[in-house]
């Protein structure tokens, strides 16, 4: 698997030390948390930790989290890709810089992300891990042929009102499923 890819519009590459100021600044806007304002990053070493995540993922499983750059500029609008989540399931996710919502960007970056993942490995699930209340992002795993398996509390959530939904490319067994919820 390349650390590097493109699509249509953006390049996809994998994070580097040199990353981490521009995925901080999109990360630590209140515009894009509009839908789960607690996971906003308030200090750059919550952003540290969440790319040494997919890091691991990336040593782990040959594809994690991507840096995403405009192929016609290079200015990075955000990250996403597939993860490994739990040892369990691939986990479709993306973060879009909220100057550039609304240009089908989240699609092209989780399309892409999910080819990759089924390269690599065909028989691990891909799930879609949201909010209720999140709809474009709902309508984003809709496009990939995602389905809802799951929907009840979002356990650990600060606001006990939020719904969480899981949408998956195949039926889970309830140990993927359990994995996914912890």
């Amino acid at each position: 698997m390349p650390d590097d890819f493109l699509t249509a519009r953006l390049r996809l590459s994998r994070p580097t030390p040199a990353d981490i100021d521009a995925v901080h600044a999109i990360n630590a806007d209140p515009r894009v948390w509009t839908h789960f304002p607690s996971l906003r990053h308030t200090d750059i070493a919550t952003t540290v930790a969440m790319m040494e995540r997919w890091e691991r993922s990336w040593k782990e499983a040959g594809l994690g989290s991507s840096v995403v750059r405009l192929r016609s500029t290079g200015e990075v609008i955000g990250n996403g890709g597939c993860s490994l989540l739990h040892d369990a399931v691939w986990n479709v996710g993306y973060r879009i810089a909220a100057d550039h919502h609304g240009h089908g960007y989240a699609t092209e970056i989780a399309g892409a992300a999910v080819e990759h993942a089924r390269e690599i490995d065909p028989d691990r699930p891909i799930i879609a891990f949201l909010v209720e209340h999140n709809r474009a992002s709902g309508r984003v795993a809709e496009k990939l042929g995602l389905r809802l398996v799951h929907r009840g509390p979002d356990a650990g959530n600060p606001d006990p009102s939020v719904t969480r939904l899981v949408y998956a490319d195949r039926e889970m067994t309830p140990e993927q499923l359990a994995a996914t919820l912890r």
